[in-house]
C-alpha cells in the first residue's frame, strides 16, 4: 500500500511511502482487538474502591436483646449489616483489574486495528518536524493544514519529541506518542493516524519480530 507524504501545510511532497501488507494490510481479527482493548480499560481502574464491613464498623460488640422469647429473629450484634450504620455484607475490596495477555496476540490486535483504519483511509503520512520552541499555536496550524481541527487525531512520531508533545498537551481532541506506545485503543479511538516518516521504519520492526 502506498501513500502519499505531506509536508506540514498539508501540500504533497511528490513521494510516496510503501506501507507493509503484514502492518496495515491483514485481515482483521476482531476477538483479539476486543481482549485487548478490554486489557487497556482493565489497566486504567485504580481498584481503590472499599466499604466497611462488620469487624470494622466502630460500635459495641454486646449482644443487644436476648437469644429467645422477643418474637424477632435472633441479633448479636449492632454492628450487622441488617442493622442502620452496620457494615456492609460483601462490600468491595481493594483490588487490581489487569490481566495478562499474550505478547502475540497483543501485536496481532495492533497490526489489525491499524489495517482497519488503513481500509477506511484515515492514515496520514507527513514528514518529519520539530519546533523550536513549545507553542500551542504552531501545532494548531499543522491540525488546521491537514484538516484535523475539528477531528481527534493521533500523531505517532519515529522519536519522543519533547517540544511538540508539550506543544499539543492542551488540546483534548489531539494526542502525540512515540510509535512504542501505539496502543490498540489509542488506535481505534482516533479519527485519523498521522505517522511521520521515522515512526514508519520503527513500526515495520516492532511489529514484525
Amino acid at each position: 500500500m502506498e501513500v502519499a507524504v505531506l509536508d506540514i501545510t498539508g501540500k504533497d511532497t511528490g513521494r510516496k511511502v510503501e506501507l507493509s501488507n503484514d502492518v496495515f494490510g491483514i485481515e482483521p481479527n476482531d476477538h483479539a482487538i476486543y481482549l485487548d482493548v478490554k486489557q487497556f480499560l482493565a489497566n486504567q481502574r485504580q481498584g481503590t474502591h472499599k466499604t466497611k464491613e462488620k469487624a470494622e464498623v466502630s460500635g459495641s460488640t454486646r449482644k443487644i436483646k436476648k437469644q429467645k422469647g422477643t418474637g424477632t429473629a435472633r441479633a448479636g450484634s449492632i454492628k450487622s449489616g441488617v442493622f442502620r450504620g452496620g457494615g456492609r455484607f460483601f462490600g468491595p475490596r481493594p483490588r487490581s483489574y489487569s490481566f495478562k495477555l499474550n505478547k502475540n496476540l497483543k501485536r496481532l490486535a495492533r497490526r489489525s486495528a491499524l489495517s482497519i483504519q488503513a481500509n477506511e483511509h484515515n492514515l496520514v503520512v507527513i514528514e518529519d518536524f520539530n519546533f523550536e520552541t513549545p507553542k500551542t499555536k504552531n501545532f494548531v496550524d499543522i491540525l488546521k493544514a491537514l484538516e484535523l481541527d475539528t477531528k481527534k487525531s493521533l500523531f505517532v512520531l519515529g522519536d519522543l519529541n519533547n517540544n511538540v508533545y508539550l506543544s499539543s498537551r492542551n488540546l483534548k481532541t489531539s494526542k502525540v506518542i512515540n510509535a512504542s506506545e501505539l496502543n490498540t485503543y489509542g488506535i481505534l479511538n482516533a479519527n485519523k493516524i498521522v505517522f511521520t516518516e521515522g515512526s514508519l521504519e520503527g513500526l515495520h520492526t516492532n511489529f514484525n519480530k
